[in-house]
């Protein structure tokens, strides 16, 4: 029997507004029912595991032991800096000339992600 993956989660001070900033990356709205304040937000992907932020009462601490990983299309430089416009701060860049490589990001919150080069050698 196998899993399937069901939700992505993220805890959060604020759901709502760490939410927003992932609409925003991924290019996805919040369910209609997500407002300010509320406990817990969500964003559903079509065809994959819905991305789930839900407030926790302690702040992060430590590095993230699991991330989420974005392809970029065809200009992941443009990625990039359009996180950062967004509010994501650098964590780390391994980007190389050949176009490979990654760049670690944080979102408003501290959990990271990665914003990867093209597919073969990343």
């Amino acid at each position: 029997m196998a899993l399937a993956v069901q939700n992505i989660a993220f805890d959060c001070d604020d759901a709502f507004t760490v939410a927003t900033f992932w609409s925003e990356v991924l290019g996805l709205p919040l369910d209609d029912e997500d407002n300010p304040g509320d406990p817990v937000a969500s964003i559903r992907r079509p065809g994959g595991p819905t991305f789930y932020y839900e407030h926790v009462p302690e702040p992060k601490t430590v590095k993230n032991r699991v991330h989420v990983c974005l392809q970029a299309g065809t200009d992941r430089d443009a990625e990039c800096e359009r996180v950062l416009g967004l509010g994501a701060t650098v964590v780390g860049d391994h980007r190389r000339e050949d176009g490979g490589g990654w760049v670690v990001f944080a979102d408003p919150e501290g959990n990271e992600f990665c914003v990867l080069g093209r597919r073969s050698g990343t």
